[in-house]
Parts: structure tokens; C-alpha cells; sequence
């Protein structure tokens, strides 16, 4: 069964997109921790992150760096933490989140609800900067 990743990148569910290319997305977070964070996604469906072929994570990481670059020039923050769980969904990705502290990262803390249009906005703030 597909994961809610690969329906994202089918286009069966709608996501805030940053941007794409023929191999991976980048997409904001629907429950995030801070505003702007990103969530990397390879397009090929593999569970577990260390599952993909060294080149295909390498590319990976360079493209989230890409991404990364532009959500510091779009937020007021000290770094953009990096960080890999992988037990929430069964679909490697990389989350970016814009931190200040290392309590911004903490996923116990509560998820931010954000309204469409405001994820839309942000969304497109970051890819402005890319």
C-alpha cells in the first residue's frame, strides 16, 4: 500500500511544495514543530533511510542543503536542525526545521496547526530564496 508520501508525490493528497526534481521533494511538514519546517522525500518509496543506494542519499543530502540554504535566508534562526525518526510514516525523509534552541526539535512538543493558505505562503517564501 502506498504510503501518504507517495500520494503526496502522485499529487492524490495536497501538500505545501517547496520544490522537486525527477528524484525527490521537499514539502512543509502538515503538523510542524516551527514554521518552515521541511520535510526531504526521495520519490522511490523505501522505509528505512539507510535502505537507499549511497549515491541516491548522497543526492539526497545535497538536495536538502539546497533547501536548507533557502530557509535560512527565508527565517531569522540560528542553524536548520536535521534530523531522521522515520517511525511516523514508512517512507524515508529528512526533516529541516528551523531552530533557535535544541527544544525547537523536540518532537513531544505540541504540532502547530497552520491554515493552507498561511503553509502556501511560507511554502513559497522558502522557494523564493532558492
Amino acid at each position: 500500500m502506498a504510503s501518504i508520501f507517495t500520494k503526496i508525490i502522485n499529487g492524490e493528497i495536497p501538500c505545501a511544495k517547496i520544490t522537486e526534481d525527477e528524484n525527490y521533494i521537499a514539502f512543509l511538514d502538515a503538523f510542524p514543530l516551527q514554521k518552515g519546517h521541511t520535510l526531504i522525500v526521495p520519490k522511490k518509496e523505501i522505509d528505512n533511510i539507510f535502505d537507499i543506494e549511497d549515491d541516491s542519499l548522497a543526492n539526497m543530502m545535497v538536495f536538502a542543503k539546497k533547501v536548507a540554504k533557502a530557509m535560512e535566508k527565508t527565517y531569522d534562526c540560528k542553524k536548520i536542525g536535521v534530523t531522521v525518526i522515520g517511525l511516523e510514516v514508512p517512507h524515508a525523509h529528512i526533516h529541516l526545521i528551523p531552530i533557535n534552541a535544541e527544544k525547537d526539535m523536540n518532537f513531544s512538543n505540541p504540532k502547530m496547526t497552520l491554515e493552507a493558505e498561511e503553509m502556501q505562503k511560507i511554502a513559497d517564501s522558502i522557494k523564493f530564496n532558492l
